[in-house]
């Protein structure tokens, strides 16, 4: 096990009713802030209302920030950054999923910086400083709740990039399961791929010795495997919700990567797709891990086995670790299949015309490799696509 340093400073406050205290938590912070969503789903639900009222309750003052889309726009954080310089704002509420959560923070650190908050997302500057976070989940699948990330598109040539600092966790996060009774069940699927392969980032690792975190990372897994399947079909199963809520929070809060190497290249890879074409994020990983993991296996086929027996329950009486290994890649694809996800680029009717410029994208113009547990360069993304066409 390496040596590591944790913090996980979000206060998550769980369960049915919680959003009504939203106008509590915010008032120890700010009484003038911005309050951040998506389209208009928090109004049909009544959401917005509860939100309002317990926000003027408080003696809260708030402008919003709507109209929030899925793979959250660079030119929407600079209005949102705007606002919160011209009005004085020193507080960002958001109520979303990962999309809405992913603005608020990087309006959070635009806000203070005197640069342009592309820098952060380009490497080009550190995060010093950052306004304080609030965090409504409604769509289990990003973590962003609870995470130190942000991930932005930048419309100027469709790159999709993304920042990690302990400054941008939130300060809070209500997380309401009935919040997500009414989410379609594509999106609940790309929801239960999306927490999965956060976990998977950090299962498939070089390092020795990490015996309670695999445990932790396959309980994680089992627990999606097991209730998302309930929560499709039958949406308000609270049980099976709140115990999706809570997976995707433990999946992507750091503590499931503590003392431990971790990878990312899958999220990487897939950050070109959904930059480029749009889709759902969940979708495009559930296409993009079967590949990559088909491609490294033979890396260290043990790993790979070890998680086709405790994962997916396939019996090692195989005839040889290499069968375990691609049976256990067999039953992702197939749970995947199951929820009505995509696991081929052309199930999406993505093309082969851009793999080149995707990888060209992904590695820096093959000046970078990308990943932890096998190092890749661009011939590698190139090939990855292609075994995802």
């Amino acid at each position: 096990m390496e040596n590591f340093t944790f913090v996980s400073p979000t206060k998550i406050i769980f369960g049915r009713g919680t959003e009504e205290t939203v106008g509590g938590e915010v008032k120890k912070y700010s009484k003038k802030i911005l309050f951040c969503y998506g389209g208009g789903s928090i109004k049909r639900s009544g959401l917005y209302d509860r939100i309002v009222k317990s926000l003027k309750e408080n003696g809260i003052e708030f402008i919003e920030l709507s109209g929030i889309k899925p793979n959250p726009r660079l030119s929407t954080v600079k209005v949102g950054i705007k606002i919160c310089r011209e009005n004085n704002i020193s507080f960002v509420l958001a109520a979303g999923g990962g999309s809405v959560l992913d603005t608020a923070k990087a309006v959070a650190v635009g806000v203070p910086y005197s640069g342009d908050v592309w820098d952060f997302y380009l490497g080009k500057a550190e995060v010093k400083a950052a306004l304080p976070v609030g965090a409504i989940l409604t769509i289990p699948a990003t973590g962003s709740e609870a995470s130190n990330s942000s991930v932005i598109t930048n419309e100027d040539g469709w790159f999709k990039k993304g920042i990690n600092t302990d400054l941008i966790r939130p300060a809070f996060a209500i997380m309401n399961p009935e919040l997500t009774f009414t989410l379609p069940p594509y999106q609940t699927a790309c929801g239960a791929a999306d927490i999965m392969a956060h976990v998977m980032e950090r299962y498939f690792t070089n390092t020795q010795h990490v015996d309670l975190t695999d445990r932790l990372c396959e309980g994680t897994l089992k627990t999606i495997i097991n209730n998302a399947p309930l929560a499709l079909e039958n949406p308000k199963n609270y049980d099976a919700r709140a115990e999706m809520m809570w997976a995707n929070t433990i999946a992507h809060n750091g503590v499931l990567g503590t003392g431990r190497e971790t990878d990312w290249a899958s999220h990487k890879i897939e950050h070109e797709l959904s930059g480029i074409y749009d889709i759902a994020h969940g979708a495009g990983l559930s296409i993009i891990f079967p590949a990559w993991m088909k491609y490294v296996y033979k890396h260290n086929t043990k790993r790979f086995v070890q998680f086709a027996v405790r994962v997916w329950d396939v019996d090692l009486s195989f005839d040889s670790e290499e069968e375990i290994a691609l049976e256990g890649i067999k039953r992702m694809t197939e749970f995947f299949k199951k929820m009505g996800l995509p696991v081929k680029l052309s199930e999406i009717n993505i093309p082969d015309d851009r793999f080149e410029e995707m990888a060209d994208k992904c590695t820096s113009s093959d000046t970078k490799l990308i990943g932890g547990f096998v190092k890749l360069k661009k011939s590698d993304i190139i090939n990855i696509y292609k075994l995802a066409k």
